[in-house]
C-alpha cells in the first residue's frame, strides 16, 4: 500500500480501478464504495486506487460557510487503507485545480495520472468547475477513452441516504448513536490533554482537559456523554462533558473535559482518542458545587449502565 500527497511523480498505474471523493467520515456508504472497488480490482488483476481531495473542497468552494471535517486526514486514510485499498493518491484542492474544467479533469488528470480500467463512484457525484460533471459526462468520455464507470447507488438506513452531512446533522445535535449506525463505528475525536483548573479532583472526579488535534474537526453538541477512550492503546469507560461550566465559570467558551473511571493517573501531554458511546444529558447549572457532585454520581452510574461496566 502507498500513500502519494500530490499527483506528481505517480507510478505508472495499470488496469486501475479508481475510486473518487472526500470520504469525509468513511461511512458505510463510502466503505461499500470502497469494498466494490477492491473486489473489482481482484477481479480484473488490476490495482485499485482512491483518489481524494485536501482540504474538503467545499472549504475552497464554499469560504463564507463553516465546515467541520468527520475525520482529520490522518483518520481517513487509516480507515481506507484497512478497507484494503492498495493505493490512496491526496491531491491538493487549491484555486488552480478547482479551475479545470470537466473536460480538462478528465482528460488531463484522471486519464493522464490513472490509466483507469473502471471508475467506481458514489451517487450523485459531480467533478470539474462549476460541478458541471456528472456520471453522464464521465460516462462518455469513458466510451472515448476505453475505460468502464459504475456508479453505486445510495445506500440507505431506514430509507434515509446515508451521506457525510447526515452523519454530521447528527454530531451536532448529540445524537451520537444515530451517526455511529451510519459510520459503522463509534463518532471519535483525538486531543492533546492540557493543564485545567483542576476542579474535578476537588469534587472527587478528575478530568482530563482535552484540546482537539484538529481545528476542523467537528465537536459534538454540548452535553454529557459516555466515552470510550483509547489511552496509549488501552481502553478506558469514561464520561464526557462538552460545555461552558456554567456552574463555575461566566466565559463562553466551550471546554472539553472527560473523566477515566477506574483511573488515576497523571497523563498531561498524552495525545487519547474519544469514542462517543451516547448522550447521556444536556449541559445545566446547579445552584451549588455539591448538587453537581451529585449530578456527576448520577452520571458516572448512567454511563457505567450504558458501558456495561461494574463500579
Amino acid at each position: 500500500m502507498a500513500i502519494f500527497t500530490s499527483s506528481d511523480h505517480l507510478p505508472e498505474f495499470e488496469n486501475t480501478v479508481l475510486t473518487i471523493g472526500s470520504f469525509d467520515g468513511v461511512h458505510i456508504g463510502h466503505r461499500a464504495i470502497l469494498k466494490e472497488v477492491v473486489s473489482k480490482a481482484r477481479e480484473i488483476g488490476g490495482q485499485s486506487v482512491l483518489l481524494t481531495f485536501e482540504p474538503h473542497p467545499r472549504k475552497l468552494i464554499f469560504p463564507t460557510q463553516t465546515l467541520n471535517v468527520l475525520t482529520p486526514l490522518d483518520t481517513k486514510l487509516q480507515l481506507i487503507t484497512a478497507a484494503g485499498i492498495e493505493h490512496i493518491v491526496v491531491q491538493p484542492f487549491d484555486h488552480e485545480f478547482s479551475s479545470l474544467s470537466a473536460e480538462d479533469y478528465v482528460l488531463n488528470f484522471l486519464v493522464k495520472n490513472f490509466n483507469p480500467h473502471t471508475v467506481i463512484i458514489g451517487y450523485d457525484h459531480h467533478f470539474g468547475h462549476d460541478r458541471k460533471g456528472n456520471i453522464d459526462v464521465l460516462k462518455s468520455y469513458g466510451t472515448l477513452h476505453n475505460f468502464r464507470v459504475e456508479e453505486l447507488s445510495a445506500r440507505l438506513i431506514d430509507d434515509a441516504a446515508v451521506s457525510s452531512t447526515k452523519v454530521r446533522t447528527a454530531i451536532r445535535q448529540g445524537k451520537v448513536n444515530e451517526a455511529q449506525a451510519m459510520l459503522g463505528r463509534p463518532y471519535s475525536l483525538k486531543g492533546r490533554v492540557i493543564h485545567g483548573q483542576k476542579l474535578g479532583r476537588k469534587l472527587g472526579y478528575p478530568t482530563a482537559n482535552i484540546k482537539p488535534g484538529n481545528d476542523d474537526q467537528l465537536i459534538p453538541a454540548i452535553g454529557i456523554y459516555a466515552v470510550k477512550v483509547n489511552l496509549d492503546g488501552q481502553f478506558f469507560g469514561g464520561m464526557m462533558s462538552i460545555g461552558k461550566r456554567p456552574t463555575v465559570s461566566e466565559d463562553e467558551q466551550i471546554h472539553l473535559e472527560v473523566n477515566l473511571f477506574d483511573f488515576d493517573k497523571d497523563i498531561y501531554g498524552h495525545l487519547p482518542e474519544i469514542e462517543f458511546i451516547d448522550y447521556l444529558r444536556d449541559e445545566l447549572k446547579f445552584e451549588n458545587l455539591e448538587d453537581l457532585k451529585k449530578q456527576i454520581a448520577d452520571d458516572e452510574h448512567a454511563a457505567r449502565s450504558v458501558l456495561k461496566l461494574n463500579r
